[in-house]
């Protein structure tokens, strides 16, 4: 017997190795063992004929194909799932974003929040589904320094210079040390990272990594800083709680439903002093035998009460229980 075939549209981005696309890899890869899956960047194509059901990545990105599928198929055979960009700015303002909602039979977000971010008319067709990591054993990490590491892209959604600003604020101090991976956007923003790193010491900007080598980043530091202006579920705070690091992240809706309403390593989007505030405060109870009295220690174990939301068997069986609901829907 045939089995269903699934197209997932995932349109090309920037980086081949953004959320988007890592999402599109799994996803692929979960459903490959009940389904025929084949990825596509726009539909329909040379094989559309066969395509019984559609998981679509991008209110805007796949507006296109979205419209060309609810004019051939069922909607009800469409899954929507919001990203980022489109959740947060898009879904709000583009004509093409708010059409995609209304084409779709199924909406997806990410993280706990999304739904907030949905149209009311939208939420009863909306679910949530955490994306997921691995567990990994943290790496041994030096005792006598603070190691923190911010990993993305250098690009203005990523607010770098919070990071690049903090630096300054911590120059005087040598037992912070602050790590920065990810590629420069433009020719501006890596003289801005090279001119923080002349500038202070203790700062290191390692451009962009192969992905295993971010991770052991991850792995080894005590501190991951995400200080994005903007995300829809940031996969480098899945892959820190996943592997022990906690997280110090900006207050934006994206991060706060990764990692909870009360968890206490927040600081204002932009605020360079509230962050540089919090390093000191990590590295001044780094060494305390009381993990009450630890920042640290309670940032870890707020981030171990979350990694079971993006356990991998917990992903797999939401993202079928999504084809499957698509398969019998009429």
């Amino acid at each position: 017997m045939a089995r269903p075939s699934v197209v997932i549209v995932c349109p090309p981005a920037e980086s081949s190795g953004n959320g988007e696309s890592r999402t599109a890899i799994r996803w692929s890869e979960i459903l490959g063992d009940s389904y025929d899956v084949r990825t596509v960047s726009q539909w329909p194509d040379e094989a559309a004929a066969r395509d019984q059901l559609m998981i679509a990545l991008h209110a805007t990105h796949s507006a296109e194909s979205i419209a060309e599928w609810a004019a051939m198929r069922s909607p009800a055979k469409l899954a929507l799932l919001l990203t980022g960009s489109d959740l947060y700015r898009e879904i709000a303002a583009d004509p093409s974003a708010k059409r995609s909602l209304d084409r779709a039979g199924s909406i997806v977000v990410l993280q706990e929040l999304g739904l907030d971010a949905l149209p009311a008319q939208h939420r009863a067709k909306a679910r949530v589904i955490f994306p997921s990591a691995k567990p990994q054993e943290p790496l041994s990490k030096v005792r006598d320094k603070l190691r923190a590491v911010m990993v993305g892209h250098l690009r203005d959604v990523k607010s770098p210079e919070t990071y690049f600003d903090a630096a300054r604020i911590l120059r005087q101090r040598m037992d912070i040390e602050l790590h920065h991976v990810g590629r420069a956007q433009s020719e501006d923003w890596a003289e801005r990272a090279r001119h923080t790193g002349a500038e202070c010491p203790a700062y290191e900007w390692h451009g962009e990594l192969p992905p295993a080598e971010t991770l052991a980043a991850i792995r080894q530091s005590h501190a991951l800083v995400h200080s994005s202006a903007m995300e829809g579920a940031p996969h480098v705070i899945m892959e820190a709680i996943c592997s022990g690091t906690p997280v110090l992240a900006s207050r934006v809706p994206g991060n706060m439903g990764m990692l909870g309403w009360d968890y206490e390593g927040y600081f204002p989007h932009g605020d360079s002093k509230a962050l540089a505030h919090l390093l000191k405060v990590c590295r001044a109870t780094q060494a305390t035998d009381d993990p009450a009295a630890s920042l640290l220690a309670r940032l870890a174990a707020q981030c171990a009460l979350r990694a079971p939301l993006f356990a991998p068997d917990r992903e797999r069986d939401a993202v079928l229980q999504l084809a499957k609901q698509l398969e019998e829907s009429a």
